[in-house]
């Protein structure tokens, strides 16, 4: 008698050890941080098809988003896309001569600098002003932001879809955890 007792708190033991582990785990992938795989060449050569990162959900609960943070929103197409924060509410982003203007003084795109090297003609991003987009606004407006990807000549961005809601932001991530030879941060 003594010994079947043993067993059903052995039992009851494991099981609430069980749920409590689920339970974690439901609650850090529901609502803290979630696994993305990069689908597409639209984030190359920083992100490629494929990388698996961690996206921090909680981040933007605390603080907001910054300028060249890359992020995963839900676009209008009923996907979720992964592009870096470009412009910020208030802002003006234009393109000329390959070089970022945010309310007209030039902006340094580092990241960009290896795949600049590496065009033989033409320029990585097209001219374009923000009056040209699909968001026709002459500034950011409030509660929106101005995402790229960075490979701007396969990318479809704001320049396509216009400003996204920050409502529509999953999260940030700069941590790749697959593939191994590729694990570390992103910039």
């Amino acid at each position: 008698m003594e010994e079947t007792q043993k067993k059903k708190n052995e039992v009851w033991e494991w099981t609430k050890a069980l749920l409590i582990a689920f339970g974690l785990a439901w609650f850090i992938r529901y609502f803290l941080f979630t696994p993305i795989i990069v689908d597409g060449q639209s984030m190359m050569p920083t992100l490629e098809d494929g990388d698996r990162m961690i996206v921090n959900k909680i981040g933007y609960q605390v603080g907001e988003p910054d300028r060249y943070d890359i992020v995963v929103f839900h676009a209008p197409e009923k996907k979720d896309y992964i592009k870096r924060i470009i412009g910020l509410p208030g802002d003006h982003v234009a393109y000329k001569n390959d070089q970022l203007y945010i309310n007209g003084k030039e902006q340094p795109e580092y990241y960009l600098d290896v795949y600049k090297e590496g065009i033989s003609e033409g320029t990585l991003t097209e001219d374009f002003t923000l009056e040209e987009t699909p968001a026709q606004v002459s500034i950011i407006p409030e509660g929106y932001v101005f995402v790229m990807g960075d490979n701007r000549r396969n990318s479809k961005d704001s320049r396509h879809i216009g400003v996204i809601s920050t409502e529509e932001i999953i999260g940030y991530t700069s941590v790749i955890f697959w593939p191994i030879q590729e694990i570390g941060l992103v910039e």
